[in-house]
């Protein structure tokens, strides 16, 4: 069975940097578009993802500051977080959909086939 784990979270102050990794296992990690979703008290947002030809997408809010990269020889994507924010706050999780072409973001764990329990990131001062 899949499984997605996310580490690398932690509290940071405003202006400060942070790398997300998430390590899947179980399935074919070169088949599936992989996302980055933020989840906070009453919101849930995409951040951002990568599809399986490494092209890559971010919402408006993270563009410039936040790259996604992935390494398909380890199964594992990241997210570089630079210049964060205290409304970059939130649950960071990791969310795999099966490749059809073009990546469509969702932001609800029903939309992807594998969904991590994920990593809580704290920018405050």
């Amino acid at each position: 069975e899949g499984r997605l784990e996310e580490s690398g979270g932690g509290l940071v102050q405003p202006g400060g940097s942070l790398t997300l990794s998430c390590a899947a296992s179980g399935f074919e990690f070169g088949n599936y578009d992989m996302n980055w979703v933020r989840q906070a008290p009453g919101k849930s947002e995409w951040v951002s993802g990568i599809d399986r030809r490494s092209e890559t997408y971010y919402t408006a809010s993270v563009e410039g500051r936040f790259t996604i990269s992935r390494d398909n020889a380890k199964s594992t994507v990241y997210l570089q977080m630079n210049s964060l924010r205290p409304e970059d706050t939130g649950v960071y999780h990791c969310a795999a959909r099966r490749a059809i072409g073009t990546l469509v973001a969702g932001t609800d764990q029903s939309w992807y086939h594998y969904w991590g329990q994920g990593t809580q990131v704290t920018v405050s001062s």
